[in-house]
């Protein structure tokens, strides 16, 4: 029989320590501190973000929830409008969008208050939503005879903010650039672009700046990039690291710090009716948002300072 030695500078209490796992979980816990110790005030001031990408499949809908979950944890007033037909936010939020409820449909095309439509979601006193139902599938055709039909929700925003305020107002888009998400762009003041971290993450880019160029001449001159977001980041291939360094040398202040791992808490969430900061606060995905959320806020705070 052979007995092996121990080191005198092991011991079976400290076996696995410096594993990779080990390390991602020690990360992972001083991370959830360092969040549970941020305060931020809100200034009162409305900021008005429209999540887009015609690109589908790169966690738009998940990052628009996500980051109004965690801006509402923050102590933040959230409003999320829903202009997506497949009302995917709406589900998410666990907000009532079946074909009986008032939605944002009645808002573009029968000129409904804003007001009339907006729920609260039970995930967050903070937290509501102007929900989608199938009939906005339809809307993009009505509202080509509409009178000013790239203006309609700004209007309709406009009119519940002055009696309605809140902090931000996150609009989350169709894959597409037609009408619906015009008038998103002619409401808001801030475009928000997530980006997968994969081979095509950046097609189509180009013609959705085009896009927010052509808003910005003709219909809001106060639109602007603020913010991208690198989404399903995979850190063991070198495939999402030239993405994420690709995207950051074209984009250098826009491109927030934080990025979005693939996770399967993200991806379960809404099939509970939930974001992933009410399913699992704890997961790697959630403190990934939260971390988001609060450099979204903190630039905004940072900005104002200056």
């Amino acid at each position: 029989m052979f007995h092996v030695k121990q080191s005198e500078k092991e011991s079976p209490n400290t076996f696995g320590i410096d594993t990779p796992l080990a390390r991602e979980i020690a990360d992972l816990s001083a991370r959830r501190r360092v969040l549970e110790e941020v305060t931020i005030e809100f200034t009162g001031e409305t900021r008005i973000l429209t999540v887009s990408n015609q690109k589908g499949g790169v966690g738009k809908t998940t990052t628009a929830v996500n980051i109004a979950s965690a801006l509402a944890g923050l102590g933040a007033k959230v409003l999320v409008i829903d202009l997506d037909p497949q009302g995917n936010a709406s589900t998410a939020l666990g907000v009532t969008h079946t074909t009986e409820v008032s939605s944002i449909y009645d808002v573009l095309i029968n000129e409904m208050p804003l007001a009339e439509i907006v729920q609260q979601s039970p995930e967050n006193e903070n937290l509501f939503c102007a929900p989608s139902t199938i009939h906005l599938a339809g809307a993009e055709i009505e509202l080509v005879a509409q009178v000013a039909r790239e203006h309609r929700l700004r209007r309709a925003l406009h009119e519940y903010l002055e009696h309605h305020p809140v902090d931000f107002v996150i609009i989350d888009c169709p894959p597409s650039l037609g009408l619906l998400t015009i008038n998103a762009f002619t409401a808001a003041s801030e475009v928000f672009i997530p980006i997968q971290c994969e081979y095509y993450a950046l097609e189509g880019l180009s013609q959705l700046l085009g896009s927010i160029q052509m808003i910005q001449k003709h219909l809001n001159p106060s639109l602007h990039l603020s913010t991208i977001l690198l989404t399903m980041f995979d850190g063991r291939t070198r495939l999402a690291h030239q993405v994420a360094e690709e995207v950051r040398t074209h984009f250098p202040t826009q491109v927030l710090d934080t990025v979005i791992p693939r996770s399967v808490r993200v991806s379960e969430a809404p099939s509970f009716g939930q974001t992933v900061i009410a399913y699992d606060g704890q997961s790697a995905g959630a403190v990934a948002y939260r971390e988001a959320a609060v450099e979204i806020a903190s630039r905004a705070t940072q900005s104002k300072e200056k």
